[in-house]
Formats: structure tokens, sequence, C-alpha cells
């Protein structure tokens, strides 16, 4: 039984005071500027392509040092210094509160407050502003996306919700999983007979694990990332690997995609360089390899041009240029065939769990 390492995991209650400190600093700030008959401004981290780099240390994308300002002073920033001056008076009052929202939410919230978003993707890219100020991603913001993964096995959780506060569940109580939502990403992790996950990209083959009971044939939990993961889904991979101590495998779909999906729980994105703890380093892609696709005989469809263009992108990114990451585009390129995670049907239903699953598993104790 594994228990949670509580010296490496911080406590909901130390997040949302040090998330609440942040916030009223910003807010302080705006104040004293005005009484000193200042223009507020924030101090964003600049996401511009430049500013992103990738840190081969911490195996991540990360910024750089440079700033950008947004000052209410220039007029053609006003709108958007309102925004964000906004959106940070409306996530105080979710955290002080314990209320939840999602994406869509916000941005129909700001209309109630006669803050002009043009649409969702701007008022989902101010909350990205409003992370990078704070070095915090959304979760913490108590926002979230609509779309959910799941979660599977042996593993003990007690909510910090409000209403359910030191209430226990074990995640293996339900069939079907449980979904990865604001209340299990809350939750503290108290204890598991795992000693591995699984995360594994389609939600069928979740289903055909659990109907198998991978969790108790390898001692797993198992995770549905629902295609490319969700930043919770991340989040928690991350936990279970430093505050459980278990390692991660990934099966994704033998295409450029797949690779893409694996590599993103590994070392994250470009996209979220402003943010820490939702990578898991030392995760291992187990396939489907496009050496799989030939080793094993699966059955293929053609790569779009999509899907060629898409691997000579990514041989450009500096995490693919070396080892089996770069050995296995130049081989899905050399094909340009792909397969998916279902392929493996054509030898029976169960072949993935009872030989493929078993076979990638001990292959992978040697890299």
């Amino acid at each position: 039984m594994r228990l949670k390492n509580k010296s490496s995991a911080k406590t909901t209650e130390t997040r949302k005071k040090r998330l609440l400190s942040m916030l009223e600093q910003q807010g302080l700030s705006i104040y004293e500027n005005l009484d000193k008959g200042k223009f507020p401004q924030f101090v964003i981290p600049s996401r511009s392509v430049s500013n992103i780099v990738y840190d081969k240390k911490i195996r991540q994308y990360i910024l750089g040092s440079a700033n950008a300002v947004r000052s209410s002073r220039n007029m053609s920033q006003l709108r958007s210094y309102t925004q964000l001056a906004w959106l940070a008076f409306f996530v105080n009052r979710l955290v002080r509160e314990g209320k939840s929202s999602t994406l869509r939410d916000i941005y129909y919230s700001s209309q109630a407050f006669s803050i002009d978003f043009e649409d969702q993707p701007e008022s989902d890219n101010i909350i990205v502003d409003l992370e990078a100020v704070l070095t915090s991603p959304r979760e913490e913001f108590h926002i979230f996306p609509e779309e959910r993964s799941s979660v599977f096995g042996d593993l003990t959780i007690e909510y910090t919700v409000p209403g359910y506060e030191g209430k226990r569940m074990n995640l293996s109580d339900h069939p079907d999983g449980y979904l990865i939502g604001p209340s299990l990403s809350s939750a503290e992790l108290v204890d598991t007979s795992a000693e591995l996950v699984i995360a594994i990209e389609k939600g069928g083959l979740f289903t055909r694990f659990v109907e198998e009971k991978v969790h108790k044939k390898f001692k797993s939990i198992i995770v549905d990332t629902a295609g490319q993961a969700p930043r919770s889904t991340r989040n928690l991979l991350r936990r279970l690997n430093t505050e459980m101590g278990l390692p991660v495998v990934i099966l994704a779909d033998g295409d450029v995609y797949g690779e893409h999906i694996a590599m993103v729980i590994k070392s994250g994105s470009a996209n979220a360089a402003h943010l820490r703890e939702l990578t898991v380093p030392d995760a291992k892609w187990l396939g489907v390899w496009a050496t799989d696709i030939e080793k094993y005989k699966l059955p293929t469809i053609p790569m779009t041009e999509s899907d060629i263009k898409r691997i000579y992108d990514l041989q450009k990114d500096p995490r693919y240029q070396e080892g089996n990451w770069k050995k296995q585009l130049e081989v899905f390129l050399k094909l340009k065939r792909k397969a998916e995670l279902e392929a493996f049907s054509k030898y029976g239903l169960t072949n993935i769990t009872d030989k493929y699953l078993p076979a990638k598993l001990e292959e992978s104790k040697s890299f």
C-alpha cells in the first residue's frame, strides 16, 4: 500500500492561501497606483514564440525572461487591461467562496458585469494571461474546461470541496470510472495498492481495460486521456507520479498525433510554457510505435497530407531530435501509414491486454 508523500505535496489550503495572497497583492497595486495618481498596469510574462524556450534540464518548455506590460494608460491596451482586472476580481470570488466555473461560464459571466469579450477565445486568452501573472494554472482558480477524461483503479481520495470535506472514496467503486472533474482534481490522494499508472488515449479501450481487470493484472491505475489529455488530467498524472511515487506509461494511436499526445504528457506544450507541474518527465511512451505497425502486422490506413506535414513540424521540435522519438517519426514518414489502438482487435478483442501490453511493459524496462 502506497501512502501519500505529504512532504512532497502542497496541501489545498496552502495553495489557496498563496493564490489569494497574490491576488491581494495585484489588487493593492491597483489601489496604490491610483492613490499616487498613476495609471495601474499588469506585468505579464511574454508568451511570444521568441520567449518560449525548451529547458533540457527540467525537460519542458518554459518562458524566458521577457515581460509585456498591460497598461490602463495605453488606449490600445485599456480594453484588455480591464478584462484582466475583472477576471482577477472574479477569480478572487471563486476561490474565496469555494465555487467552480467553466471556461464558457466565465465568458457568459463577464456579460453580467458589462465586460466586453468579442468571443470565448478572447476570454480564454485573458484567462491564460492571468495564469502567467499568477504563475498558477486555471484549475487553481477553480476554472475548468467542459471536456473531461476518466480514471479507474485502487486509489483512495479525500474530497476537499465544500460540503464533502473529509469524505473518502475509492476510484475502483464505479465500473465506468470517475470523471476527472473539479472535485476529483482538488481532492487529496490518500493511498493505493497500485504500482503503475497506464494512460490510454481512447475511451473505448479504457472501458475494455476496466472489463479485463487490467488494474488488478498489472496493479495499475488506468487513466483515459480522451485524446490530447486535458490539463486537469495531466496534473493528476503528475500528482500520481510525484505524490504517490507511481511510474506512468502511455498508450496512444500509432500515428504522429498519438506520439505527440505522449510527448505532451511527458514534457508539456509550448502553449502552457508559463506553467509548471503539468508534466511527468519520466513517463514512458509504450506505443503504438511506427515500428510496432510492422512488427505486429497491424491493419493501417494511409496518412493524410496533414499527417505528413505534422511529422515535418515535429522534426523541428528539439524534443524529437534524438532517440526513439526521432526514430519513430522517421519510420512513420517512411511508411506513410498509421494504425489505431483498436487495430489489435484483428487478433482478438483481448489481444491488446493479453499480449501487447505485457510485451511492451517488459520492453519498457530497457528504456
